[in-house]
């Protein structure tokens, strides 16, 4: 069992950045792919990036590709997302998850999804 849990959402201006944190707990975390998704009010939950457990693999969306990072955070036990450059278009609840699969862009290989942290960018 792997519980997740993300913060640092907010309201920002375009051109600002954001980070997003994902703190887990279980003791095989460490053997967790984990992913970011993001939703708006009534559309499907989109992949945002994804980060193996080896930390070998990073997936993106073709729509945050070179402005986002996935990576492990200092702090034990969590994912970070970078946000840099953020558009009114990157607006969503933005979820982290975690899979004990395949690294995936598809969140049906995701086992435990965290309750979301909203994001809001003003033009």
């Amino acid at each position: 069992q792997v519980h997740v849990e993300e913060s640092g959402g907010g309201v920002v201006q375009a051109g600002a950045s954001l980070l997003l944190t994902c703190a887990a707990s279980g003791r095989t975390f460490s053997y967790y792919d984990m992913g970011w998704f993001r939703q708006t009010p009534g559309k499907q939950r989109d992949f945002v990036a994804a980060l193996s457990w080896s930390g070998g693999t990073t997936l993106y969306a073709d729509s945050v590709k070179g402005r986002f990072t996935v990576s492990r955070g200092n702090a034990k036990n969590t994912v970070v997302l970078q946000m840099n450059s953020l558009r009114p278009e990157d607006t969503a609840v933005y979820y982290c998850a975690a899979s004990g699969g395949a690294v995936s862009r598809d969140s049906r290989q995701y086992d435990y999804w965290g309750q979301g942290t909203r994001v809001t960018v003003s033009s």
